[in-house]
């Protein structure tokens, strides 16, 4: 899992990629529900990382900045 450091240090281009393919992922486990039975956190996982990333987009729209220290 990408923690923020490593999310902010990505750019736009590849965070929407990444976007793409995650909710690409989370609706096909939500449609076929057999995901679950084998992992049934990668669902929530995927939405968390999902949310990082809109938070990270959404920043950078507000032209908010961070701390070096920040983890």
């Amino acid at each position: 899992m990408k923690h923020m450091k490593a999310i902010r240090g990505r750019d736009d281009e590849e965070l929407h990629d990444d976007l793409r393919h995650l909710q690409k992922e989370v609706f096909l486990l939500s449609l076929h529900g057999l995901g679950e039975a084998k992992n049934p956190a990668r669902k929530r996982q995927i939405r968390r990382q999902i949310a990082r990333i809109h938070t990270v987009l959404g920043e950078r729209g507000r032209g908010v900045t961070h701390n070096a220290k920040e983890s």
